[in-house]
C-alpha cells in the first residue's frame, strides 16, 4: 500500500488523507495510493461513504511537476478520477488551500464537494500550453455551464470558494477544519439518504456558437492555441456522450503536449522558478532591508516607491524642490489609489501607507538611516556620479547604494564612492509597480551579500529577478538594441515599420517594436543614440528616426510618432510623414528596396535576437540561456508560448538558424558575425537547454 494516502475509519465513513507535502501533488505514488485505498474502502465491511481530504496546506495543488517530460506511469490521472467516480460508495471531497488542475479534476470525480471559505479552485493547464486532461473539460461544464467553464479554463484563473459555490462547483462552504467539516457533511448526506451523484451522469450543458467562441478565444490568446482548444474539448462535452467526450479531450491533450507551444510554456514554467536560484547565494544571508530611499520621483521612481510601499517597506522619496516632491507624492498616491481600486490593499492600509510609510524630502541628509537607496534620476553618467558622491557622504555604513540605470556602466558609477562593494544595479522596468522583471546587475566589486539582498528585495517585491553582468544595456537592453537595429535594417531595405509591427504581432508580441517605441517615448532611444555618437566622436548624423524626434514627435505622449494617435492611443494610424522620411533616407544611401514576407521579417528579427543573446550568454553577462529567456519574457513582451528566444531557437533548430545568420553576414559581417557560442553548440550537436541543465 502507498504511504502517501492514509486510511482510517470513522464509523461508516472511510477517510482517505493525501499526505504528499508540501502541496499534495498528484505524483505516481499518490495516484496509485488513491486506487488502492478506494479498493480498501469498498472491501471494508460497513463502509458507506468515502471522504477524501488533503493533509497540510492544500487539498491537491495539481500534477507533480517533477514528472514532466518523463514516461507516463500507470495509473494515469484520468483512470484515477474515473475510478473514484465509479465507486458504489458515496464519495465526498473536503477541500482547503488550493485544488488546482488535477486536484480539481479529482474533486469533480467525487460525488459531493465541501470547502472552507479560503479554499481556491482552478484549471491552470493553459499556462503550460495544455488543456485539462483528466475529464475537467467534460465534467466542469456539466456543473457550471459552458460559459463559466470556458472562462476558468481559458484564463487559468483561481476562483475563491464562495464564487465556486455560486458556480455550482462546490456544494457547501463552511468555516472550520477540512477533516471535521468533511466528516460532518458526509454523515449528514448519509443520514439524509443522499445518493451517489456522478458528474458524468449529469445532463450535457447547453450549446453555444462554438466557432465564434473558438475564434474569439484564439484572438485573445494572440496565437496561443491551448485556450482555443479548450473550446473544442468543451464542445465535445455537449455534442458527444460522456465517454466519447473524454476521448476527444485526451486526444487534444496529447496533441498539445507534443506541440512546440507546450514545450515553450513548460520551459517558461520551470525557468521562472529556476532563474532566481543561484548556487553562489546558497547560505548567504541578505542584509536587513526595512527602509529604502528613492531618488527621483518621476514615473520610474514613483513606481519603485509604490512597489516598495505595497510590500510593507518604509520609503523616503528625495526630490530636489518642494514642487517636484509634491508632484512625486501625487504620482505615488495615484498608483496606490489604483491598487486600492483593484483590491490589492484595503482603505485602512492605503491611509496608513500615505500617512506613515511614505516620507518626501528635499535634502540628502534625510537618507542617512536608509538601509538601501535606489536612484532613478536622468540617464546620464555625470548626473548619476553626482548622486552617488552625495550618497557616499550621507548614507550609513552597510547601506546598499543601487542605481536603476538602463544602460550605464555600474562599475564606473561605483568608482566614485568609497564603498564600491555596496553598489549594485537594480534595473526596474516601467511601470515599476506593475512590471515583473528586475535585472540585478552585479558590478566587479559588488559584495555577495549585496547580491543576495538584491534578490531578496526582488522576491519581496514579487519580481522575477535575473542576474546580469555589466555591459552597455546589460541583458535585455543590449539584446533589444540589436534586434531593433535588425528591424531598422529591414526598413532601409524595403519593409515598412508597419509591416514589421504586423508580422511580429502575428508571431505573438502584444506590440511590434515601432509601436513599443511610441509607447515608451521616442526621445529615450534618441538620447541613447546621441550618447553613443558622442562617445564615438561622431557628429552631424541625423537619421529618419532622429528627424521624427527633432520635429517634436516622441510617440504617444506627444500624440504622434511612428503612428498618429489623434483618434486615441488604440487607433494607431500610421503617421504619413514617417514613410516620406524613410524614402528620403533610402534614396540618400542608395538602398535597394525589396519586399519582405511576414516569415522573412520574423526570421531575421529573431535571428538577430538569438545571435546577440548567444553572445550575452557566451560572455557571461547572462549566466544561463534561461536568464535571457526570462528577461525577454517578463521585460520585453516576448510570447510566453515560444518559451523565450533561446528556447525558440532550440525548437526551430540551431543549425538552420546559424545558416541563416551566416547568410545575412555576407552582406554585413560586422553586424551579423555569428556568436561563438552558437557555432560551438551547432558543431557539437547541443542545444541552449542543455546549458541550462548543466548549470
Amino acid at each position: 500500500m502507498s504511504d502517501k494516502i492514509a486510511y482510517a475509519r470513522n464509523g461508516d465513513i472511510a477517510v482517505l488523507t493525501i499526505q504528499n507535502p508540501p502541496v499534495n501533488a498528484l505524483g505516481h505514488a499518490v495516484r496509485q495510493g488513491l486506487m488502492e485505498r478506494m479498493d480498501q474502502a469498498e472491501a471494508d465491511n460497513g463502509v458507506r461513504a468515502v471522504l477524501i481530504v488533503g493533509d497540510g496546506r492544500a487539498f491537491i495543488a495539481g500534477a507533480d511537476i517533477t514528472e514532466f517530460g518523463k514516461p507516463p506511469m500507470s495509473p494515469s490521472l484520468p483512470d484515477v478520477v474515473d475510478r473514484i467516480e465509479a465507486s458504489p460508495l458515496l464519495v465526498v471531497a473536503s477541500m482547503h488551500g488550493v485544488s488546482l488542475g488535477g486536484g480539481l479534476e479529482v474533486a469533480l470525480g467525487c460525488h459531493y464537494r465541501i470547502a472552507v471559505p479560503s479554499a481556491r479552485i482552478g484549471l491552470p493547464e493553459v499556462h503550460l500550453g495544455l488543456i485539462p486532461g483528466a475529464g475537467g473539460t467534460q465534467r466542469l461544464p456539466r456543473v457550471t455551464g459552458v460559459e463559466v467553464a470556458l472562462d476558468i479554463m481559458t484564463t487559468g484563473r483561481q476562483v475563491g470558494a464562495k464564487e465556486a459555490a455560486a458556480m455550482g462547483v462546490i456544494d457547501v462552504v463552511q468555516d472550520g477544519d477540512a477533516l471535521e467539516n468533511g466528516l460532518a457533511y458526509a454523515e449528514k448526506l448519509l443520514t439524509g439518504g443522499a445518493k451517489r451523484r456522478p458528474v458524468s451522469e449529469m445532463p450535457a450543458p447547453t450549446a453555444i456558437d462554438w466557432d465564434a467562441a473558438y475564434d474569439a478565444t484564439l484572438a485573445r490568446g494572440r496565437g496561443q492555441i491551448s485556450p482555443a482548444q479548450s473550446v473544442r474539448a468543451v464542445q465535445a462535452s455537449v455534442e458527444k456522450p460522456f465517454n466519447e467526450g473524454l476521448l476527444v479531450e485526451r486526444q487534444i491533450f496529447m496533441d498539445l503536449l507534443k506541440s512546440d507551444q507546450s514545450k515553450g510554456m513548460i520551459h517558461s514554467f520551470f525557468s521562472e522558478r529556476a532563474v532566481g536560484n543561484l548556487p553562489e547565494l546558497k547560505g548567504i544571508t541578505p542584509r536587513s532591508i526595512d527602509h529604502i530611499g528613492v531618488i527621483g520621483g518621476g514615473t520610474m521612481g514613483a513606481g519603485i516607491a509604490t512597489a516598495a510601499l505595497l510590500s510593507g517597506l518604509r520609503v523616503t522619496m528625495l526630490e530636489m524642490t518642494a514642487d517636484a516632491g509634491e508632484a512625486a507624492y501625487g504620482r505615488i498616491a495615484g498608483n496606490l489609489a489604483g491598487a486600492l481600486k483593484r483590491g490589492k490593499i484595503t482603505a485602512e492600509q492605503h491611509e496608513t501607507i500615505l500617512s506613515q510609510a511614505l516620507n518626501v524630502i528635499t535634502d540628502y541628509a534625510g537618507l542617512s538611516d536608509a538601509d538601501m537607496v535606489i536612484e532613478a534620476v536622468f540617464e546620464e553618467m555625470s548626473v548619476k556620479k553626482r548622486v552617488f558622491i552625495k550618497l557616499d557622504a550621507v548614507c550609513q555604513q552597510g547601506a546598499i547604494l543601487a542605481t536603476n540605470t538602463s544602460y550605464l556602466d555600474v562599475n564606473e558609477i561605483a568608482s566614485v564612492t568609497s564603498r564600491p562593494q555596496d553598489v549594485i544595479g537594480l534595473h526596474f522596468f516601467s511601470p515599476a509597480h506593475v512590471m515583473k522583471l528586475l535585472e540585478v546587475v552585479v558590478a566587479d566589486k559588488t559584495a555577495i551579500d549585496v547580491v543576495a539582498t538584491g534578490f531578496e528585495l526582488g522576491k519581496r517585491l514579487k519580481k522575477v529577478s535575473v542576474r546580469a553582468g555589466v555591459c552597455d544595456g546589460f541583458i535585455g537592453n543590449r539584446i533589444l538594441a540589436t534586434y531593433r537595429a535588425a528591424a531598422d535594417q529591414m526598413v532601409m531595405e524595403g519593409a515598412s515599420p508597419y509591416d514589421i509591427d504586423k508580422a511580429l504581432e502575428k508571431f505573438g508580441f502584444a506590440m511590434g517594436p515601432y509601436a513599443v517605441a511610441d509607447l515608451a517615448g521616442l526621445d529615450i532611444g534618441w538620447a541613447v543614440r546621441k550618447r553613443k555618437r558622442a562617445e564615438a566622436g561622431i557628429e552631424g548624423v541625423s537619421t529618419y528616426a532622429d528627424k521624427i524626434c527633432e520635429a517634436g514627435n516622441f510617440g504617444q505622449k506627444t500624440g504622434k510618432g511612428y503612428y498618429d494617435y489623434a483618434a486615441g492611443a488604440k487607433a494607431r494610424v500610421p503617421n504619413p510623414e514617417v514613410m516620406d522620411l524613410i524614402e528620403a533616407e533610402r534614396a540618400e544611401f542608395g538602398s535597394v528596396s525589396h519586399d519582405f514576407t511576414e516569415t522573412q521579417i520574423v526570421r531575421r528579427y529573431m535571428a538577430a535576437m538569438v545571435n546577440e543573446a548567444a553572445k550575452v550568454v557566451g560572455e557571461g553577462i547572462a549566466r544561463r540561456p534561461l536568464d535571457v529567456d526570462m528577461t525577454l519574457l517578463f521585460g520585453y513582451g516576448f510570447p510566453r508560448y515560444h518559451g523565450g528566444p533561446l528556447k525558440w531557437a532550440d525548437i526551430v533548430g540551431l543549425p538552420d538558424l546559424l545558416s541563416d545568420i551566416e547568410g545575412y553576414a555576407k552582406q554585413d559581417v560586422a553586424f551579423w558575425a555569428p556568436a561563438p557560442l552558437l557555432k560551438e553548440l551547432v558543431a557539437s550537436g547541443k542545444t541552449f537547454d542543455e546549458l541550462n541543465k548543466a548549470g
